[in-house]
């Protein structure tokens, strides 16, 4: 780096500073607030951005997966935050989604609980309402797609244990594993997800297609029915 580029550098104000930072010391360096402060700019006239993205994270416990939760009415309370920078924080945490999604993906084998939520994690663990999805398996054990079965509320969603099978049938997979989330943060099943694991269970053994498990997804946890040996 030049003398001239240096000197640019230290004239830059106060809320740009964390892009100097990291032109320095690499993204790594900076703190999630700092990271976010280079997003959004400037903060109001009271506060830089920084400041403004700390006091926004202290509103929902310093969590990324609950600020990902957010919509553009929820970031517009704070002041300084408008649509745009809104939009632009949302689509910088929907990137950030999609990129674990595909590091999750390149684990083709389903060898455990664990694979499972690796592979869903990053798709339900953020959403506001219950989905409902179902991976298809092969005999060898790789996964051959994830379908999305249903969506519902913060309680439940329906599922179609026909429409489950067909996608099944359609995809030629002999296993399968149910996955769905509980946006509550409770990870432990109710009773009608044990009822519907039992039915579901059932209707595969006339098709000759083996439930191999169900994951209940949460926020940092997951509970799986195979593990407890519910399966």
């Amino acid at each position: 780096m030049n003398d001239t580029t240096k000197l640019n550098i230290n004239q830059w104000a106060e809320e740009d500073r964390p892009r100097e930072k990291m032109m320095m010391k690499g993204a790594s360096s900076l703190s999630d607030a700092e990271l976010l402060a280079i997003l959004v700019g400037s903060g109001n006239r009271d506060e830089t951005a920084v400041e403004l993205m700390r006091r926004m994270l202290s509103s929902c416990d310093n969590n990324l997966n609950e600020l990902a939760r957010w919509g553009v009415d929820r970031y517009s309370k704070f002041k300084g935050m408008g649509p745009a920078k809104s939009i632009t924080i949302m689509a910088a945490l929907e990137l950030g989604k999609r990129r674990n999604l595909q590091a999750a993906k390149e684990k083709v084998a389903i060898r455990c609980s664990r694979d499972i939520f690796d592979l869903f994690h990053p798709l339900l663990c953020d959403l506001p309402l219950e989905e409902f999805w179902a991976l298809l398996i092969s005999q060898s054990g790789k996964v051959i797609d994830q379908v999305r079965i249903s969506t519902g509320g913060i309680a439940g969603t329906y599922v179609d244990i026909r429409a489950l099978y067909r996608e099944a049938l359609l995809r030629h997979a002999t296993q399968m594993a149910v996955v769905h989330n509980h946006p509550s943060g409770n990870n432990h099943p109710s009773q009608e997800d044990r009822t519907l694991t039992t039915r579901i269970a059932k209707a595969g053994e006339t098709m000759n297609i083996r439930l191999i498990d169900h994951v209940i997804i949460c926020e940092s946890s997951y509970y799986s029915f195979a593990d407890e040996g519910l399966l």
